[in-house]
């Protein structure tokens, strides 16, 4: 049996996984808010709840935001912030009394579509968060690339690749820089950058419904996306050639993104045929959740 937790700022969801995939058991809790002993406690008490319900001790993975530092182990670039600076394995291990396996939620998310989701088969598969932030994450052959400095994959903070519909802009970016991807292509960011051209405040979600209905500046707003994408994108086809690129976030239900993304990152790949799919989730908003049981 394999238990995969997912972290989040504001609910804990906890997955039991048999051996082939089937859900055994789920459960979701609220996160301790900006209490990191709690949060830790509240997580032991989940799994030690949940195997009592499946009368079986299991492996446990954890899909976290940020990651741990190659150089103390500690957590760093969460933004669960109660979470930076903490020993947070470490510490679970201890209330749990075993081994445990953790990695970003982006990670856990292609891991699980790479597995027996939309991107299983590819040997290289990168798979993408679009939602409040925007972040990244890399498997090859069924295994996370983590990388030497454990940020393999931490593509929203890129810079965007230039182009007109970006020239002169830089928004400023909560790690510090400015310009990065996800400055451009959150959930956010998109309704920023309708407020910045078009001089409406308008949420992605109505965007996207005002551009079906025919508004011009909407419609307009979601080329620029468009557009944005399939660069930023055509950089990763570039650098790692992956056979799926697979969205997730609450963008990723823009259907017109899977026809005209990969007709615009055309010019922009070094390559004169592309066989890189892009894809929606198969297994949804689960995939975080289910990634971390696929840790092990």
């Amino acid at each position: 049996m394999r238990i995969g937790v997912d972290l989040g700022g504001t609910k804990i969801e906890l997955i039991a996984l048999a051996d082939d995939g089937t859900v055994r058991l789920r459960r979701r809790a609220p996160t301790p808010a900006g209490d990191y002993p709690g949060t830790v406690a509240q997580i032991a008490a989940m799994v030690a709840q949940a195997e009592a319900e499946l009368g079986t001790r299991a492996s446990v993975g954890i899909g976290t935001p940020g990651s741990r530092s190659p150089v103390d182990g500690r957590m760093r670039n969460a933004n669960s912030t109660c979470l930076n600076g903490q020993p947070l394995k470490q510490d679970l291990e201890a209330a749990l009394g075993r081994e445990i396996r953790m990695a970003n939620d982006a990670n856990c998310f292609a891991l699980s579509e790479a597995v027996d989701g939309a991107g299983q088969g590819g040997a290289v598969v990168f798979g993408v968060i679009l939602g409040t932030g925007v972040g990244g994450g890399v498997v090859v052959k069924g295994q996370v690339l983590n990388g030497a400095n454990g940020i393999a994959g931490e593509w929203g903070h890129n810079p965007l690749p230039p182009g007109e519909d970006s020239a002169g802009v830089a928004p400023a970016c909560y790690c510090g820089r400015r310009g990065c991807v996800e400055t451009w292509l959150s959930g956010p960011a998109l309704a920023a950058d309708h407020l910045r051209v078009a001089g409406e405040a308008v949420t992605p979600e109505a965007i996207v419904g005002r551009a079906v209905a025919g508004d011009a500046a909407c419609e307009a707003t979601l080329v620029r996306y468009e557009t944005r994408l399939a660069r930023a994108l055509a950089g990763v086809i570039n650098l790692l050639d992956p056979d799926v690129i697979v969205l997730g976030g609450g963008l990723s239900s823009l259907d017109r993104l899977y026809r005209n993304v990969p007709l615009r990152w055309v010019p922009h790949v070094f390559s004169d045929a592309i066989a890189t799919r892009l894809r929606p989730p198969l297994h949804g908003d689960s995939s975080g959740v289910r990634g971390a049981a696929w840790l092990w």
